[in-house]
């Protein structure tokens, strides 16, 4: 990955997709110096780094791989999230297609501590470009005796792995992990009940441990590095770096990476050249469209970093920040981002498989001109029900954004119910009758 910060932007590396130069940069070195520790040392280096997942949960990875059984009495597997579907992020494919030697080396470490010999890529699948890039990197490094049997000759230790890059079914809700687990074995992606949690009971009741791609990524330079070393970048609490996907109204959008804790401002006005025609902005979402949103006149002062943004109401996520200017429909916003995941809820729960259908259509109500106040209500006490009440996180997901732009953008849902109320009205005392039929003309 780019090393870059606000003080700091290291030369784009060229070619480093390809093996030799990614050996000639150093590749391969972290898994070198892992396989001269112990399985429990690494997992020990990783877990002091406090390394947290780069997939939106935030929970610390060297935590999660000391969850992994002891023992070769039964098979083991490690699944790689890239599904990455979240509206607002684009990170992981940077790795695939500019670095993805890196996560191969992330692979086999991981693999190392926890006794693994066989990983899967799920990769989104929509991501034909992407898919073919990891696929290519995979077969380059089987050949040149970097994973499978030819490790042992490689690197003179007994440890392999077998790499498998898996094409997802193309739906979001893949992202979580029991899903992906399911989707994974040929099933419909279905959300599994935890505990049972995949670490006992996983890929076809094995062990398994899943890892964004980010997050394995991260691993190599913390053991070049060291834990203490990695733990001085960043915020405290989170530590590291992170890639940020900038998108929307914004100058120079693109993937960036920074140390966490990096201010926000500074994020979109020194390095992304602020937004088009100087415009203000209205709203941000920090982490992609599942995170409740910020306004405008809030991110003065916001740091980047999970802990920083949970005081203020929101989360780090995937680190998608979409800006929004002074000219965005927050109504429209809010209806698209509920017509997502309406149509993306698996449908498994009926909190989410109704409530988000409920969210949608009274969104489109209040769109349409044909809302009242009360359903601005309605849509809060909706998405108060569906989170917290579903197997997996999509029902939060749904919710927090719908809830979190009323919240903060309630007089411009309150305007535009208001503003049709009073273009009823006139009709009215005009003497038009068919009200209805007007408001279908005027929409």
């Amino acid at each position: 990955m780019l090393e870059t910060g606000p003080h700091l932007v290291l030369p784009k590396i060229e070619n480093l997709h390809k093996l030799d130069v990614y050996l000639k940069n150093g590749g391969f070195d972290a898994y070198k110096k892992a396989i001269k520790m112990t399985s429990d040392e690494v997992i020990a280096e990783v877990k002091a780094s406090n390394l947290r997942g780069r997939g939106g949960a935030c929970f610390s990875t060297g935590m999660k791989w000391s969850f992994m059984p002891k023992g070769n009495e039964k098979p083991k597997y490690l699944a790689i999230n890239g599904d990455e579907s979240e509206p607002g992020s684009f990170k992981d494919r940077q790795i695939f297609e500019y670095n993805p030697h890196q996560l191969i080396e992330g692979i086999l470490i991981a693999g190392y501590a926890m006794g693994i010999k066989t990983a899967f890529i799920y990769i989104r699948g929509e991501y034909h470009k992407w898919v073919k890039c990891m696929q290519d990197a995979v077969d380059e490094a089987y050949a040149a005796g970097y994973i499978g049997e030819k490790m042992k000759k490689t690197f003179g230790n007994d440890y392999t792995i077998d790499i498998v890059v898996h094409k997802g079914a193309g739906a979001y809700i893949c992202g979580e992990e029991t899903s992906l687990m399911s989707s994974l074995e040929g099933d419909r992606g279905y959300p599994r009940f935890k505990p049972p949690f995949p670490a006992n009971k996983g890929l076809w009741g094995m062990p398994t441990t899943i890892n964004n791609v980010e997050t394995l990524a991260t691993v190599v330079p913390i053991m070049n590095m060291g834990a203490e070393a990695y733990k001085q970048i960043g915020a405290v609490e989170h530590p590291g770096t992170l890639l940020y996907g900038i998108s929307g109204h914004i100058n120079k959008p693109g993937v960036y990476e920074l140390p966490t804790g990096t201010l926000l401002t500074e994020i979109l006005f020194d390095l992304c050249g602020g937004v088009p025609n100087n415009k203000k902005i209205k709203a941000i979402i920090p982490g992609g469209s599942s995170m409740p949103p910020l306004r405008g006149d809030e991110i003065e002062g916001v740091r980047m970093d999970n802990e920083s943004l949970r005081k203020i109401g929101t989360y780090i996520g995937t680190a998608g920040v979409m800006v929004m200017d002074e000219d965005t429909d927050i109504v429209k916003v809010t209806l698209r981002i509920a017509h997502f995941y309406h149509h993306e809820s698996c449908g498994q729960c009926t909190p989410c498989r109704e409530g988000c259908g409920w969210m949608e259509k009274i969104l489109k109500r209040i769109y349409k001109g044909e809302g009242t106040s009360q359903d601005i209500d309605l849509l809060l006490s909706v998405a108060s029900n569906i989170e917290g009440n579903t197997i997996c996180a999509l029902g939060d997901a749904a919710a927090w954004p719908v809830r979190g732009f009323i919240l903060k953008f309630r007089d411009e849902f309150e305007a535009r119910v208001k503003k049709q109320r009073s273009f009823i009205s006139l009709n009215v005392v005009h003497g038009r009758r068919n009200t209805s039929q007007t408001l279908v003309q005027t929409v």
